[in-house]
């Protein structure tokens, strides 16, 4: 069993230390619901684009992304994202504004379309830029700020710790450092080794490893390897919300979930995907919906999937959730 002294960002309290990872598209209000039903000790939300978060009308995209960013008990984080000092600074004071308790400034995506924009991970290759909207966020706001990244663009430069060092300097309060660099996108393996020169920053914040953490034992690994104090589980979760509260009770002894099987998992799921189509409208609930059942399916080991993908229909889905999930079936190796 592990001991950790509990992480405070602010005056925000956090939980054990295995937060939720950001994922575009993914950790949504219905997800975090599913994740908060078992417990994690902060969760972040899916990346807002200042872009479309300080135009006169917001597109719909960011209006959803922002809806109810915080609600619930457990600390969430709203993650922003954008290459222009003046508009990550007004989108941080919007959030605030929300109710955010902390706000994170995202230089780790590694997606074509945002580090195409000069944003995400497209930052490490300009520090002095970086560094210039980081002063502007944690200027604009009365709440902290943290700061997730990669070990760098790509193998010839690797910068975290620099952008560490001088994150930590304008008052960056928490960093998150994702194993990998930006040319590797998610392939191969995670070097949480890559990660200790961060670690070893002198007055540096928590630090939390990110990348390939699926259970107890990579999670395990990526602490004593990285030297930080908390792990980010991503991918993990997908069709697991529960994967989170199940890392934290086998290595700090927290309360362990009770993990559904039969029934309760056709439950918990058929929750879960009543949760989208409330949240996003029947329309586009049910193309946000196909590839959380997709997830389901392949973690439990249910039967029917492309059936249950291709259903148009919610009721028609709600009863094939039922015939899929309700009887035991093993998980998926």
């Amino acid at each position: 069993m592990t001991t950790r002294e509990p992480i405070t960002i602010g005056d925000t309290p956090l939980g054990p230390p295995v937060f939720l990872a950001p994922m575009a598209g993914i950790t949504d209000l219905p997800f975090r619901r599913a994740v908060a039903r078992h417990g994690a000790g902060l969760m972040v939300s899916e990346m807002v684009a200042s872009s479309e978060m300080v135009t006169p009308r917001p597109s719909t995209r960011a209006a959803v992304r922002a809806k109810a960013l915080t609600e619930g008990d457990l600390p969430v984080s709203v993650q922003i994202a954008g290459r222009e000092a003046g508009a990550m600074a007004e989108t941080a004071r919007i959030v605030e504004g929300m109710g955010a308790r902390i706000i994170d400034i995202n230089m780790g995506c590694p997606a074509k379309k945002v580090t195409g924009g000069l944003s995400g991970a497209a930052l490490m290759r300009d520090l002095d830029h970086a560094l210039s909207l980081i002063d502007a966020v944690v200027g604009a706001v009365a709440v902290p700020v943290t700061l997730k990244m990669r070990l760098g663009w790509d193998d010839s430069t690797r910068n975290a710790a620099e952008l560490a060092r001088r994150a930590t300097a304008a008052g960056v309060r928490m960093l998150t450092v994702h194993g990998r660099t930006r040319a590797q996108f998610y392939k191969g393996n995670a070097d949480w080794s890559a990660i200790r020169p961060v670690a070893d920053l002198p007055g540096r914040p928590p630090l939390v490893a990110n990348g390939d953490i699926v259970d107890a034992g990579t999670a395990r690994a990526a602490l004593a390897e990285s030297g930080a104090e908390a792990v980010m589980v991503g991918r993990g979760a997908q069709g697991a919300p529960w994967r989170l509260a199940e890392i934290a009770h086998q290595l700090y002894g927290t309360p362990a979930p009770v993990v559904p099987r039969g029934a309760a998992l056709a439950d918990a799921v058929e929750e879960h995907y009543e949760d989208i189509l409330e949240f996003y409208g029947v329309e586009l609930g049910l193309r946000v919906a196909r590839k959380h059942l997709g997830w389901y399916a392949e973690v439990n080991g249910a039967p029917m999937r492309a059936e249950m993908l291709r259903a148009d229909n919610p009721s028609r889905t709600v009863a094939l959730i039922r015939q899929a999930f309700a009887q035991p079936c093993e998980a998926a190796a």
